[in-house]
């Protein structure tokens, strides 16, 4: 791994990850915003050698520390062709192993803060001598992390069958919508699953180990990589988080979880799935969509190119 202009960073950053080119708009925004909402703690840029040197350069203009990390894959397993987006998403889970760092937030670059979340860089877990030791009576709090939502809006054919609203951690909270602005539903609702877009962390040797372990037994056949594999080894051992940290688009619609979507108590807008805001701009900064939530990251990202041109930066 090679470190770069990571000396001053403190023991507590933000991070993700960006393997290509098409996601730097994505990073961009994800640090202006956080820059927005004040928050004391700095991004960290995880970057593999997949990521062209012009957009490196471009993150290093602006002052945002970089640090390349190898490729993180099974050794056997299958390739993701129906979503060939998983097949990257392995190398998220060598911020485990960052143990430079007391505390990383990993988010994903396709995500967009709306609300101060340092908190987060306080939140209780497990210290890594007591997760390490793999002792799942005496360790509940490995990492922090949102639900999935396994309601499948969209109907994705390739999907497990069992992906259903009533199975959804989601669904469970929409009598107490007041409540999952606060609380996440117990790690046992619905199937179990977490949606890795956002990853509290406390870095482990001990813990990347027994992740490239499990990554690495033959016949491993996870639907969706990384976050089925977190489920898996670390059952009934991570935190759940309310969902307004990592808020997913689709859930703001009125028949996924609209009962309990709050515009103002999100905090973190996830755009999963495809397309992205940025992939709906025009050659001339036009946007071409339509969602008003996609909005939100075009205004958030035009503020950002406004305020570069006063600062001459390209």
């Amino acid at each position: 791994m090679v470190s770069e202009n990571t000396a001053a960073l403190p023991p507590k950053v933000w991070a993700t990850l960006v393997t290509n080119d098409d996601y730097l708009k994505g990073v961009l925004a994800l640090n202006y915003r956080l820059r927005c909402v004040k928050s004391k703690y700095p991004l960290l840029v995880l970057y593999t050698s997949t990521l062209s040197q012009a957009s490196v350069d471009c993150l290093k203009r602006r002052s945002i520390a970089t640090f390349q990390v190898p490729r993180l894959a099974p050794t056997t397993g299958k390739e993701y062709t129906d979503d060939p987006r998983f097949n990257e998403c392995w190398t998220k889970l060598i911020a485990f192993s960052l143990t430079d760092y007391s505390r990383i937030v990993l988010l994903d670059s396709d995500m967009l803060p709306l609300q101060n979340m340092d908190e987060l860089m306080d939140l209780d877990l497990d210290l890594p001598a007591v997760s390490g030791s793999g002792d799942a009576v005496s360790s509940k709090r490995v990492f922090a992390a949102c639900h999935a939502c396994t309601c499948n809006p969209l109907r994705k054919p390739h999907y497990p069958s069992n992906w259903k609203p009533e199975n959804c951690a989601f669904t469970s909270q929409h009598a107490s919508p007041e409540v999952a602005q606060t609380t996440g539903a117990d790690i046992s609702t619905g199937l179990g699953k977490l949606n890795s877009g956002l990853l509290v962390i406390n870095p482990s040797k001990a813990i990347f180990d027994q992740i490239v372990t499990k990554m690495n037994e033959a016949g491993l056949d996870y639907q969706f990589p990384d976050q089925d594999l977190l489920a898996d080894v670390f059952k009934g051992r991570w935190v759940a988080l309310p969902y307004i940290y990592n808020a997913l688009k689709t859930m703001r619609e009125p028949a996924v979880h609209g009962a309990i979507w709050r515009d103002d108590k999100v905090k973190n807008v996830h755009y999963i799935l495809s397309p992205k805001p940025w992939d709906e701009l025009g050659p001339d900064g036009t946007w071409k969509g339509d969602k008003p939530i996609h909005k939100w990251w075009i205004d958030a990202y035009k503020s950002m190119r406004a305020e570069e041109k006063t600062l001459g930066v390209s």
